[in-house]
Parts: C-alpha cells; sequence; structure tokens
C-alpha cells in the first residue's frame, strides 16, 4: 500500500522529534487524557477493580495510570517503527520461542497467531514481517479513509498483507490450505450472535469463535505471541507453544473450550503485566442475558 500526503506528513513531523522527548510528550498526553476523560478514565479502573478484587484502590489507580503511560510510550514508539530494518531492530527486541514457530510451520496446515492489545502490538507485527515472517493481518477497516490509509500502510509494509474481516473467511480457509499464515487480535468484545461466553478474569466475555472455528475446520497450528516490554525499556517477542485443538463429536463444546484455552493464556500475561494491557476496552460490554432464548 502506498503512503499518502497525509501519511508521509505525519510521518516525517514525528520522527523528526526525538524518541525519548516523543515518549514523554505522548505520556504527558496519555496522563492528561486519564484525568480529563472520566468515561475511560472509570472504565479503565471499573476493569481493573473487577480483575483483580484484592488490590488496593491506590494498586488500582496504579496500575491504571501504568496503563496510560504504556499508550504514551506505544504511540511515541509508533513513528520509529518506519526506520526499523532487519539489521537494526535487534536494538529494540529479541525473539523468543522462534523453534515454535518453525515446528508449527512444518506441519504444512498454517498458522493461526494470535495476541491481544497488549505490550506494543503494532511494533510485534512489523517485527514479524523483517524476520521473515510474513503474516496476513485480519483486522476491521476504519471508517476515515485518510487514518484508514495510514494504519493500514504501517500494517503492511514490512511485507504482511491485510485482510479485511467482512466476508474474510473463505479467503483465510485458502490461505491456511496453503500454509500461510494469519495473525489476529481475539482479546476484544463482539456480540453474543459472534461469539462465545468464556472466563475471562472470572467473569463471561463474549470472545470471537471463529478463530476456534478455522482451527477445527483447517487443523491449522495456533500459536500465541506477545510482546513484553522489559525494564530496559527493550522488548521481548514470545512465541508460545502452539496449543493443541479440541477436537470431538460436539462442535459448539469445542468452540468453547478452544476459545476458553486461547483466553486463558490471554489472561496469564496480562495478569504477569497488567498495566501493558488495554483496559479502557469494554470487554464485557456483551451480556448473557442478552442472548435470545
Amino acid at each position: 500500500m502506498k503512503k499518502t500526503l497525509f501519511t508521509r506528513t505525519i510521518l516525517v513531523l514525528f520522527a523528526s522529534i526525538p524518541i525519548t522527548m516523543r515518549r514523554a510528550l505522548f505520556q504527558a498526553v496519555l496522563i492528561l487524557f486519564y484525568h480529563v476523560s472520566q468515561k475511560h478514565r472509570l472504565i479503565t479502573l471499573h476493569n481493573l477493580t473487577r480483575a483483580f478484587p484484592d488490590k488496593s484502590l491506590a494498586e488500582i489507580t496504579g496500575i491504571a495510570k501504568g496503563v496510560y503511560r504504556n499508550l504514551g510510550t506505544t504511540l511515541g514508539e509508533f513513528f520509529e517503527i518506519p526506520s526499523l530494518t532487519s539489521q537494526n531492530m535487534h536494538h529494540w527486541v529479541k525473539f523468543e520461542g522462534l523453534e515454535h514457530y518453525e515446528r508449527a510451520r512444518s506441519r504444512g496446515k498454517g498458522i493461526l497467531f494470535y495476541t491481544a492489545h497488549f505490550g506494543n502490538w503494532e511494533l510485534a507485527a512489523a517485527c514479524f514481517g523483517l524476520q521473515n515472517i510474513g503474516v496476513h493481518i485480519i483486522y476491521r477497516a476504519l471508517d476515515n479513509p485518510i487514518l484508514e490509509n495510514f494504519v493500514a500502510w504501517f500494517r503492511s509494509y514490512t511485507g504482511h498483507r491485510i485482510v479485511p474481516k467482512g466476508g474474510a473467511f473463505g479467503k483465510i480457509i485458502e490461505l491456511l490450505k496453503n500454509n500461510e499464515m494469519i495473525g489476529v487480535l481475539i482479546d476484544q468484545n463482539v456480540s453474543w450472535r459472534e461469539g462465545v461466553f468464556v472466563d475471562f478474569f472470572g467473569r463471561p466475555a463474549s470472545t470471537t469463535k471463529r478463530f476456534a472455528a478455522l482451527s477445527l475446520q483447517t487443523g491449522a497450528a495456533v500459536v500465541p505471541v506477545f510482546i513484553v516490554r522489559q525494564p530496559t525499556g527493550r522488548y521481548k517477542i514470545v512465541i508460545n507453544e502452539e496449543i493443541e485443538t479440541i477436537q470431538s463429536t460436539d462442535h459448539e463444546g469445542d468452540l468453547f473450550h478452544n476459545t476458553q484455552a486461547y483466553t486463558a493464556v490471554i489472561e496469564d500475561i496480562v495478569r504477569r503485566y497488567p498495566d501493558q494491557y488495554f483496559w479502557l476496552h469494554q470487554r464485557w460490554k456483551t451480556k448473557m442475558t442478552q442472548i435470545e432464548r
């Protein structure tokens, strides 16, 4: 995808600011947003309070502010991504678990990579491409065409291909049959019609069931991937072991059990690094009481 004039201008403008100053600038803006936007602050605090009932209010508030600082850091680093190459990216990140990718790839049935809005997920996507691991990224296109070009270029410039969600199921199946790799963020709330309710931090969370359906239909390997910010400011991209797909004669039960397994892995990493997760999202918005009987 080609860069528009808007995309080029924004990149040049923010890239001209030294990265240390850029991080500090965006952190300050996000902390200001924390105090100004009551709606998002209350969503964040509510989510954290329900997820960590044993923590004090002071601890919850500290994590919440850390979440906003993490977002500021992520935004500040966003404009550094186009300068990364396969030669210099190792100053930023290191990969852990590449053997899990190689093992899954050798099966020849494609790979379903999944992750969450955690750490600097856009940086992880770019570095996968620079590591010569090209992925078809499934995403919902933005309504604003100017912003859409900006984000789409970022997600594809290192060799990835982007696939809009609408009507993508059949195309994904064909890609997996050709041993291609698919990347999906599966930690967002979906309607009860699209999802299955699984446990996430002790609460039923409506989670896409299409990911599990793809694995059941194609036999593709399901591999969790997360990018974790280290105390040094560098990152570790962790490729986990393949999650074994449960398949029986109970299709609906299989969708539930597999989706629950995927979600449990996300919960585990978020529990370890709660301030690196995007708690501003209304993850539990869809309620079981909305299901039509």
